[in-house]
């Protein structure tokens, strides 16, 4: 019979309390070895037969940190104890970490050992278990030895679907629970009041404060104008659910669900007692307003450009300060790197010859909309105040939204003559992922890859038996901002000319401490007034008039409508070209770059519901809400307008090579947020693939080396150091501070300027000093060449819409500090610009003015000079200040990538690397 556990241990369990605190008794082991019993589940081997698969052996994959997100009471206890993982919890952190050090001598027959082979099927001696959930006959849920992957196989469409639903759970129940509650603004309540719930779920609820019926009509809109695609997706999110729900029960009764469900009192870990509440479908609309918010939404930030453009006016006059503001903004910057790079033009969001209906604040009046009311204890405390503040500017930039990486080469410069493409979705660090892998194989699906815990049942990033896709966050805008007239009194507007009642929205929050989570009790309201043009977030005056600001975003209302673009990319009977490939992803409205590959051809396409605007009507500022700028045919009860046709999004097949990293995506096609200038990050992959392109024979192997040198790559010391260098230079360097500083800057530039080990694993920079420079050196310098010139009002208030800067140490907006993505967005453009017009070198599309030492290259050469030899001084504590991670001065630990736990269980932190989170290696060798 199992050992019975101590009723004094596990009375100490329930006791709230910080958890790490009650670990470190010894009779913790008791706790564990009682706790341990009722885990095992039975499982059988069995052979799984591979479905048709085209990618003979060259598909691969990885998703750090594991496929197993989900960790029992005992395991949690296990690893905060000892540090000991669940099986399949940590094995893909080793592989995906080594290819930093490794991929110089990477070849092809040593690809997996940093990815998975991503071939459909398990090889019967690699069959771990097979699993016929809740008994069913028309499906089973086979994983592998190595990473335990669900590999889910139907007979029929409800049974493989129910199969998606239960492997979900099994894998990432406590997760999916997590962010159900963040989408409905109910974190705090459900894991209580720590100051980062409370910013997670404000943040997010601020731009999508739905209603139970606002999430039940998308649901029904969605059905109800998709035809048998809406009725299948319908049936199989119900399937799905069902599945996701067996398991609830299952695991219930056997007492093996996640740990985390004790440890923050939802369930009792003596008597059972407490609840895991069934999932339903409004939820899966909920959980894809998170995933929207955080990857697929461009646009907003009109008030932070007007507020910057009148800051320029201010400055240099209306005519002057707005052609300053426009050099600056770099709306269509000739020196951009493009994804589609043939000269094609789409215009999109272009500013119009004579702006109409613009609604600029007056000086001085804007103000951010509260949303946080009826405070107490702990949701009132200097913590949770700038836990707020943080979650309101994350909300409310237009800046810091999505990721992501692409490589993709035409068969035409291949050795092989297929295609290679080398992508995937950087989607910050996190325990467990908000990615999980999956095989699902039944009628009418047949695919591989990674799909967002809670919205598997399709695969959203992979491939199918012939072919693979991918995304990258693409940033153009569909938010625009209204200014709505006040009337009565605060909280009545101007609709169409009739005095109109806002709606109010409200979410009541309250919590206790809990043994995972002390927070004292506390508890908020969060309140959200409603336009029809949107919520409400910040309120001014324009020309004197009292009016509220709202945001009006083309994918609100509408979370669930992209389930068919998912549903057809999963279909092996639709998807079999790369025109039908586009034809799936125009099904999807939020904005992202999608890439193709099978044997013979490449894709991209641009996706989003892009609204027409009126004519006019110029998308960087506010607007007034009335009807003559309203988009062209739109509905407000339902969020419905025109969009743009799909022939006008960016698209293309078979170009010679294609790269995304967020960047501009082609010619005369606007993207909302700023930095799409001379230098982006998107230059890193763009340099490398096109010199392999003209060297041809590209291999996989080739691919993955230029992803994973650019991931190394210090971005500033690349494209921009070699110019400040070159100005410096320009005369002898006679300070022995300053020279010594460019000494070394020089020698690691030399050496690459990569920011990696000596070794694998020393946790030491080669280019330690160097590296410490550049940090320092590079925010000093930015405002030692701009603030003079541009006036400490005009410098702050850009850096609102551009930060200037963004190395691997800073924190990263949604995905926190110790986040891996950088060099996203920062004033590099700027400052390469600058330079070298200062330089006397060409600059298309130049800055409006010379600012580095007012255009005197030997004034200029004194501020850099100055800056440097400030940064040089400046000790690695200083640069580099420590965390709850990181010792101060620890440069590497500072840039390391942490897995930010959303759940019991963690894992040690690696070095850096800038890479997508879940990556694929495809080369497709035949065709259906």
């Amino acid at each position: 019979m199992p050992r019975r556990t101590s009723r004094t241990a596990l009375d100490r369990l329930r006791t709230p309390g910080r958890l790490t605190g009650f670990l470190k008794s010894a009779s913790i082991c008791v706790l564990i070895a009682g706790l341990l019993s009722p885990l095992a589940q039975t499982a059988s081997a069995a052979e799984a037969a591979a479905p048709n698969d085209y990618c003979g052996g060259q598909c691969s994959d990885i998703l750090p940190p594991g496929e197993n997100g989900n960790a029992t009471l005992a395991q949690v206890l296990l690893n905060q104890a000892f540090g000991t993982q669940p099986d399949h919890a940590e094995d893909q952190l080793g592989p995906y970490a080594n290819l930093a050090k490794g991929y110089p001598t990477l070849t092809n027959s040593t690809i997996n050992t940093f990815f998975n082979d991503a071939s459909f099927g398990v090889a019967s001696d690699q069959v771990a278990s097979t699993l016929s959930p809740a008994g069913r006959t028309d499906v089973t849920i086979v994983r592998d030895k190595k990473t335990g992957v669900p590999h889910i196989t139907g007979t029929t469409r409800y049974g493989t679907e129910f199969g998606a639903g239960y492997a979900a759970a099994q894998d990432r129940l406590w997760l999916m629970d997590v962010f159900r509650h963040v989408g409905r603004g109910q974190l705090t309540t459900f894991a209580g009041g720590a100051p980062s719930n409370q910013g997670l779920e404000q943040q997010f609820w601020r731009n999508a404060p739905y209603s139970e019926a606002d999430l039940q009509a998308q649901i029904d809109n969605a059905v109800a104008n998709n035809g048998a695609r809406g009725q299948q997706a319908l049936a199989d999110a119900n399937a799905y659910l069902a599945g996701i729900n067996s398991y609830i029960d299952t695991s219930d009764s056997g007492r093996y669900f996640p740990g985390e469900y004790v440890l923050t009192g939802h369930k009792d870990s003596i008597t059972n007692a407490g609840t895991i509440e069934h999932f339903k479908l409004t939820d899966l609309v909920a959980l894809a307003s998170v995933i929207g918010a955080l990857f697929g939404s461009g646009g907003g930030g009109e008030v932070n450009n007007a507020i910057s453009l009148m800051a320029a006016q201010e400055q240099y006059g209306v005519t002057k300060g707005t052609e300053v503001w426009e050099s600056f903004r770099e709306r269509n910057d000739p020196e951009a790197v493009l994804t589609v790079h043939n000269g094609e033009s789409f215009p999109y969001a272009a500013k119009p010859a004579n702006a109409q209906g613009e609604a600029l604040p007056d000086a001085g009046s804007v103000t951010t909309e509260p949303l946080v009311y009826d405070t107490s204890g702990t949701g009132a405390d200097q913590s949770a105040s700038a836990a707020s503040a943080t979650a309101t500017a994350n909300a409310l930039t237009s800046a810091k939204r999505g990721m992501s990486n692409a490589l993709v080469v035409s068969g035409k410069y291949t050795a092989s003559g297929h295609p290679v493409a080398v992508f995937g979705p950087q989607t910050g660090y996190f325990a467990p992922q908000l990615l999980m892998l999956q095989e699902i194989q039944g009628p009418g699906i047949s695919a591989r890859g990674a799909s967002f815990a809670g919205l598997s049942m399709y695969v959203e990033l992979g491939r199918g038996q012939d072919y693979a896709w991918s995304a990258t966050t693409s940033g153009q805008d569909i938010i625009d901002t209204y200014a709505v007239e006040l009337c009565q009194d605060d909280y009545h507007y101007l609709y169409h000319g009739t005095c109109t009642a806002m709606d109010k929205i409200e979410q009541k929050n309250s919590w206790a401490p809990t043994t995972a989570d002390s927070t004292a009790a506390g508890s908020y309201t969060m309140r959200v007034w409603r336009t029809k043009y949107g919520p409400v977030e910040y309120r001014a005056t324009v020309d004197g008039k009292k009016v509220a600001y709202t945001t009006l975003r083309s994918s609100y209302l509408h979370e669930a409508d992209s389930i068919i673009g998912f549903q057809m990319l999963n279909d092996p009977d639709y998807v079999k070209s790369p025109q039908t490939f586009q034809s799936a992803v125009q099904h999807i409205n939020y904005t992202f770059n999608w890439f193709y590959a099978d044997s013979t051809h490449t894709a991209y396409y641009n996706s989003g519901n892009n609204p027409v605007r009126a004519s006019g009507v110029d998308a960087e500022f506010p607007v007034w809400a009335q009807s003559a700028y309203e988009w062209k045919n739109w509905a407000p009860a339902t969020n419905t307008a025109d969009y743009t046709p799909a022939s006008a999004h960016p698209n293309s097949i078979d170009q010679d090579y294609y790269i995304s990293w967020n960047n501009k995506q082609a010619k005369d096609y606007a993207t909302a947020s700023w930095g799409d200038g001379s230098v982006h990050r998107g230059n890193l992959l763009e340099d490398r693939v096109k010199k392999l392109v003209a060297a041809g024979g590209v291999t996989r192997t080739a691919l993955v080396k230029a992803m994973a040198d650019a991931s190394l790559a210090d971005l500033r010391a690349e494209d921009v150091l070699p110019d400040l260098l070159k100005v410096i230079n320009s005369s002898t360097v006679t300070d022995s501070t300053a020279a010594a500083a460019v000494s070394k800057l020089q020698a690691w530039l030399t050496a690459g300027g990569k920011r990696t080990e000596t070794s694998a694993g020393s946790k030491k920079y080669a280019d330690a000093d160097a590296i410490r420079i550049l940090d320092a050196w590079w925010p000093l310098l930015a405002k030692g060449i701009f603030e003079p010139g541009l006036g400490t009002d005009l410098y702050t208030a850009l850096q609102a819409n551009l930060p200037v800067d963004e190395s691997p140490s800073a924190a990263h907006g949604p995905t926190g500090a110790h986040a891996g993505s950088s060099f996203q967005y920062g004033w590099w453009s700027y400052v390469d610009k600058d330079v070298r017009a200062v330089l006397g070198e060409s600059v298309q599309g130049p800055l409006a003015d010379k600012y580095c030492g007012g255009g005197s290259l030997a004034t200029c050469r004194d501020t850099l000079i100055s800056t440097l030899k400030t940064a040089a001084g400046k000790t690695a504590a200083q640069v580099y200040p420590g965390d709850t991670l990181c010792s101060a001065g620890d440069q590497w630990c500072a840039d390391s990538i942490v897995q930010r736990t959303l759940g019991g269980i963690k894992h040690y932190n690696i070095s850096w690397q800038n890479r997508p989170t879940f990556q694929q290696v495809v080369e497709f060798t035949s065709h259906r």
